[in-house]
């Protein structure tokens, strides 16, 4: 219990310099975080016919958004406002703006993802996921919107020092991440532990019942900023561009949110965005990905 309050208490900390710097941009989100002047911004969208994808959002008024709701600093469940927010949700909000309708961000862990498209709970995913081939063949994607890399996180006094320690150590990962095959392969002799969402990998690290975590550097980066007696180790695993992830076959949303993210990127908003939410923990700037589509589909080819 001490650990968690902890880590709710640094949590807090950089949840209260984020709203500053939220507040001090004076064109934010003043109520609800659905997109402020709904109004103005529904009157300003361009409308879309009633029978199509987008058409069928602006009738509803709002788009669902599937987003993690446990990993800082990309999509989680602040417990002070009971809000959801991240660089993912940010995103999100971008897309909800320019077509002129509220967002509805619900919890989209990774083994459900892709069921939550298929069976129409969700009209997006932004939920920390990776572009691949063998998803392609059940949904499609935007432009990669993000660039991770795939790391191993253990207590600061840890002897693990990389992915060739690992063997005969206990190792979670979330299941249905990239990281559930890429453990098999690359560390055979570890002692894999799948669970459900990343915040469960924490606490077991956390209590000792698990020896390391491996996931996206900046899902890892979440878990250090709640607990400093963390560390990443070892070179990175694996390349892992985010994408929008849409119902295979629905290329107007496709075209609409690639459409948006290129805004984005272009006008400045990304950058902003990535330091609100990442840049300002690691000490690094970054710019938008030059990486295609194409180019993400063929990584693990």
């Amino acid at each position: 219990m001490t650990r968690t309050k902890l880590w709710r208490a640094l949590l807090a900390m950089a949840l209260a310099v984020a709203a500053l710097a939220l507040a001090a941009c004076g064109d934010d989100d003043d109520d609800d975080g659905g997109g402020g002047d709904g109004g103005d911004q529904a009157a300003e969208a361009e409308q879309f016919p009633a029978n199509s994808t987008l058409g069928k959002i602006q009738e509803r008024g709002e788009i669902t958004i599937g987003v993690k709701f446990d990993v800082p600093p990309f999509g989680f469940n602040n417990p002070q406002t009971d809000e959801v927010e991240g660089f993912d949700v940010d995103i999100g909000r971008f897309i909800a703006e320019e077509l002129g309708v509220e967002p509805n961000f619900i919890e989209a862990i990774s083994d459900n993802r892709i069921p939550f498209l298929e069976r129409g709970t969700v009209d997006l995913i932004l939920s920390t996921m990776t572009i691949n081939a063998e998803r392609d063949m059940e949904i499609d994607f935007s432009e990669p919107y993000y660039i991770a890399q795939g790391r191993i996180l253990v207590p600061g006094d840890s002897d693990i020092q990389g992915l060739e320690d690992l063997a005969g150590n206990r190792v979670c990962t979330a299941l249905g991440s990239t990281y559930e095959e890429t453990i098999r392969e690359e560390a055979p002799e570890a002692d894999l532990r799948l669970v459900d969402t990343y915040s469960e990998c924490l606490e077991l690290l956390q209590n000792g019942a698990i020896d390391a975590i491996s996931t996206d550097d900046v899902i890892l980066t979440g878990m250090i900023i709640q607990d400093d007696t963390l560390e990443m180790v070892g070179d990175p695993l694996t390349t892992e561009p985010y994408g929008v992830g849409i119902k295979d076959g629905d290329k107007q949303l496709k075209d609409f949110v690639d459409g948006v993210l290129q805004q984005v990127e272009e006008d400045g908003r990304w950058e902003e965005t990535y330091q609100k939410w990442v840049g300002r923990h690691i000490g690094r700037e970054e710019q938008p990905p030059a990486m295609t589509l194409q180019e993400a589909l063929e990584l693990g080819s």
